[in-house]
């Protein structure tokens, strides 16, 4: 080409529509166990390359179903203890229903002796102590004694019951059993008696119903809370009809749900609150007594998809959770999650009753169960054959059930 004159080079500028935001995962950060399996931690941000530039996003803006996990499996080593514990003792009582304890101690796998149970302290333990049964009693064959029901012979033999005779209420809420506020009449008068005692004990109070108003005003305590549930479907909306919180001094309204956190004061009459998904805790704090607000709360089908087709969400005070069977040709890579929500004044005790991971060996490490406790956000993992009892801090847990 070179008779040929050589034009100029030019640079044109093109604008094409920007890319999508989409999750940024940093490195991952130490192992949280010395041995064994324990957990890394890494951040996990929405971003979106605008410019040239990569900009930090709301989390809302980014795929939720596709969001990468915030804690990852890790082993560094095999742990050379673990707990190990002798034979379960009699049942307690000789007839009716007891209980049976065990010993724990911690066992070094190399010697399969003893040792200091400072050793194991890292490690998950069993639980030491269940109910049992005698049998009936001759005094109380035929009848029921008070509270007979909060001690099962078998836990699977009592949950079939109590749900029975409950799944109808709720069976929009996919649990057989809830934990809504339920108010009793008496004879004469019984609704006046009703509506006061439903405005003073709207605190700590779990909300099922597809809508309903909530009147939070003249609560005797300085902070009430209360919570709403409805199917994983769905997600709800909160108005606040009225509203006499004194700004000045310090009083507030909050609003928090798996995906949201709001707090308000000023303005709040009319205003609207979208939870984003199938749950919100409202909680408010007053100074003054008699101040407070009323809601008004709907719920309707979600706009978005925020959970995967095998989660589920139970509300009920007590349920079976059994983990999701996959075949080896079915592998999927999702994770199954189990929600549990409960009345803010209650807690959340898990007892696994049966698990089987596989052996315990490096080859397996991925099969684990991941409970969380949403209100101290801590993490704990269950692996092998372990039986274990887990406790909350507050009213809501999350359970992930991995490969």
């Amino acid at each position: 080409c070179q008779p040929v004159p050589k034009p100029e080079s030019r640079v044109e500028v093109c604008d094409l529509n920007p890319c999508p935001p989409r999750w940024k995962v940093t490195p991952a950060g130490p192992c949280s166990s010395s041995c064994g399996l324990g957990l890394a931690v890494q951040l996990v941000t929405c971003v979106q390359i605008l410019h040239g530039q990569e900009v930090l996003q709301e989390e809302h803006l980014c795929p939720v179903a596709e969001k990468p996990l915030t804690s990852v499996p890790c082993v560094i080593r095999t742990c050379s203890y673990e707990w190990s514990f002798s034979e379960w003792s009699e049942c307690s009582t000789s007839c009716g229903n007891g209980i049976q304890t065990r010993q724990d101690f911690c066992l070094s796998s190399l010697t399969h002796k003893p040792v200091n149970p400072l050793f194991c302290r890292r490690f998950p333990k069993a639980i030491v102590v269940r109910g049992c049964s005698a049998g009936p009693c001759p005094e109380q064959e035929g009848t029921l004694s008070p509270g007979a029901e909060l001690q099962p012979v078998t836990p699977a033999t009592h949950l079939a019951t109590a749900a029975a005779t409950t799944e109808h209420r709720h069976k929009d809420l996919d649990v057989p059993l809830s934990a809504g506020p339920r108010e009793q009449t008496k004879p004469g008068g019984g609704e006046e008696i009703t509506a006061k005692r439903s405005f003073l004990c709207v605190c700590g109070n779990l909300f099922l119903n597809a809508t309903g108003i909530i009147n939070m005003t003249g609560v005797e305590s300085r902070d009430c809370t209360v919570a709403i549930g409805r199917p994983l479907r769905e997600e709800i909306s909160v108005t606040i009809l009225e509203s006499s919180l004194n700004c000045t001094a310090g009083e507030v309204l909050l609003f928090s749900g798996r995906m949201m956190w709001r707090t308000g004061c000023r303005k709040l009459p009319l205003s609207l609150i979208n939870s984003r998904t199938n749950t919100l805790i409202v909680k408010q704090r007053v100074v003054l007594p008699g101040n407070g607000v009323i809601l008004q709360y709907n719920s309707r089908t979600a706009t978005k998809k925020y959970y995967q087709d095998c989660d589920q969400q139970l509300f009920g005070p007590q349920g079976e959770i059994l983990s999701p069977v996959q075949l080896p040709e079915e592998r999927q890579e999702v994770v199954c999650r189990t929600f549990i929500t409960v009345a803010p004044r209650q807690r959340i005790s898990i007892r696994a009753l049966n698990t089987d991971l596989g052996p315990e060996g490096n080859q397996t490490h991925f099969n684990y169960i991941l409970v969380r406790d949403v209100s101290s956000m801590k993490t704990v993992v269950f692996r092998g054959k372990q039986q274990f009892l887990w406790q909350s801090t507050g009213s809501q847990a999350e359970i992930e059930f991995h490969e």
